[in-house]
């Protein structure tokens, strides 16, 4: 599974607080400064070298670990104390923050969807009529020219229903073009906040 490289924050995301808070705390900054410098470190590691409180560098790496600039190592290790020593080291990540996006961005984005389907539906029609709309008409100009006035004599509306049997277009174009539209707006409603 490959891993993101970029982090997007959008300017509605809960997440940007903890960004902000982080960008404005020095703590925070010379914790990131030092993790840039050393690949990894403990909470003890910086503690020493830094000479701040355990507590202010406990609540600054989880503040940090909420903004997505640092990441808990996969390897611990384990003090004499029996406790386990977690292990933390900078996110290799491009944060970029955008703005809201409006409703009119949002259709935007659905757009090549929409033409999509449309082109669809086009391709779908023209292939449906080449291939039953001459069979279609050439039955039923064949049809009316042979047996029309034997029917309209006889029995009009028998000549009303084969007609009817015989013009009668096969509609899949339209088919197509509701389940496109029908998917577009289940995608719609579905990932809107994503969009």
């Amino acid at each position: 599974m490959t891993e993101n490289k970029y982090i997007i924050i959008s300017m509605d995301d809960p997440k940007i607080k903890h960004l902000a808070d982080v960008l404005g705390n020095k703590t925070s900054k010379k914790i990131i400064d030092y993790l840039a410098e050393h690949s990894e470190a403990s909470e003890k590691d910086i503690v020493d070298a830094l000479r701040i409180p355990a507590s202010t560098v406990e609540y600054n790496i989880g503040k940090l670990l909420k903004s997505g600039f640092v990441e808990k190592k996969k390897n611990f290790f384990w003090s004499k104390k029996g406790k386990k020593i977690v292990m933390y080291e900078l996110s290799n990540k491009s944060i970029l923050i955008s703005p809201n996006r409006g409703t009119s961005e949002k259709l935007k984005s659905l757009l090549p969807g929409f033409i999509l389907t449309l082109t669809g539906t086009f391709a779908v029609w023209v292939f449906d009529t080449i291939k039953s709309g001459n069979i279609q008409n050439n039955v039923a100009q064949d049809y009316v020219i042979q047996n029309s006035q034997k029917m309209i004599l006889e029995n009009v509306p028998e000549l009303s229903n084969g007609m009817s049997n015989v013009i009668q277009a096969n509609a899949v174009w339209g088919w197509f073009l509701s389940g496109g539209i029908l998917a577009l707006l289940i995608f719609a409603m579905v990932n809107w906040r994503k969009l």
